[in-house]
């Protein structure tokens, strides 16, 4: 039914009728166009954009962790048909139906003390779950946060942030192209969700109506079939709490959504034998005294993916710690070192015990 309305909407609009606006809810039509809209504005997901509000039936969320973007601060949303849900999973991204919008917006505060104000947002990346399957759209913001456009080629954006600390970093910022988008969101090949998973979602949210898990909040919603009691999914450590896990729990949460979705069987980085998911359970596929498969300058001249005891000699760490295009990990996203980042994987690899080495090395 909703489909239908949005399709009268639409034929409304192009017989020269006038639209009707935002309040009337997310664009289907839009959603389901085998086109992709040119303006973000078409598929009427926000109230007000220039502060996100959320239109109704769109709904945020956050991670537990989330990934590192050159110190970019992230809105998450989630729109779902009506009378549609998503099929819970324990482990992977949840199956979400046909017609589901995955938004995730980046921008930077004016003052980083107050993360939550003043963000002038760059862009806003939707995945599009449509009949033949995901499909990843960027769209840029304009300068004064009215709308955003399509830019499949991708864009830079150069500029300078002062965080929390007063450290000024000089940013060059890479609103990805299309063909990018599926470099990372990729398994077997088809383009797939990342972050909604539940070891991620499993975690309270500041909601309207107030706090509640958004496990919960998402099955009372109708959004998500399926879901066990929030005490009995899956939860990941906050990377920079460490009331919320040990040292190794926050290191395995950082590199499971910075790396994990790469480096991990069928995905992307399938050949090269290092496994980051925080389900790998092999400590050589994990990089504990692992070599390369090939060495180069992508090792930095250190011997061990990981070399327990010895940052120093960890090539994981080399390729968090350089900004060189081509050898610098993740391959997309950052222009600029994640400093707490590379200290907090530095501490774990040092924590790692040396007698862990295995003979044949």
């Amino acid at each position: 039914m909703r489909f239908v309305l949005s399709l009268l909407i639409l034929l409304m609009g192009v017989s020269g009728l006038p639209h009707l606006s935002s309040a009337e809810g997310v664009n289907d039509a839009a959603v389901f166009a085998a086109k992709p809209a040119k303006l973000l504005s078409a598929y009427r997901l926000f109230a007000d954009p220039a502060v996100m509000t959320p239109n109704d039936g769109v709904v945020p969320y956050d991670l537990n962790t989330p990934l590192f973007t050159d110190y970019a601060v992230k809105r998450r949303f989630v729109y779902v048909p009506d009378g549609a849900s998503a099929e819970y999973h324990e482990t992977e991204a949840f199956d979400f139906p046909v017609g589901t919008v995955l938004v995730k917006s980046f921008g930077y505060p004016a003052d980083f003390s107050k993360p939550d104000q003043d963000i002038q947002f760059i862009e806003t990346r939707l995945l599009i779950h449509q009949q033949e399957g995901w499909v990843a759209l960027p769209y840029v913001w304009n300068d004064d946060m009215s709308d955003a456009t399509l830019k499949v080629a991708g864009k830079r954006v150069d500029k300078q942030i002062a965080l929390a600390d007063g450290t000024v970093k000089s940013i060059s910022y890479a609103v990805p192209n299309k063909n990018q988008c599926k470099g990372c969101h990729a398994l077997d090949d088809a383009v797939i969700p990342l972050g909604p998973k539940a070891r991620h979602l499993n975690k309270d949210f500041a909601y309207p109506s107030g706090m509640a898990n958004q496990l919960q909040h998402w099955s009372d919603a109708g959004l998500l079939s399926g879901a066990p009691d929030a005490a009995s999914a899956p939860a990941m450590a906050v990377w920079n709490d460490p009331t919320s896990g040990s040292l190794e729990e926050r290191a395995r949460a950082y590199l499971d959504v910075n790396c994990g979705h790469c480096h991990r069987p069928r995905g992307p980085a399938d050949n090269s034998g290092l496994f980051l998911s925080a389900l790998e359970e092999d400590r050589i596929a994990l990089g504990i005294w692992k070599r390369p498969v090939a060495a180069g300058q992508g090792t930095g001249g250190r011997n061990f993916d990981i070399a327990p005891g010895d940052p120093s000699d960890s090539i994981l760490l080399f390729r968090m710690e350089t900004t060189e295009p081509g050898v610098l990990m993740p391959e997309l996203g950052r222009s600029l070192q994640h400093d707490e980042g590379v200290a907090l994987i530095g501490a774990w690899i040092e924590s790692l015990p040396v007698t862990d080495q295995p003979q044949w090395q």
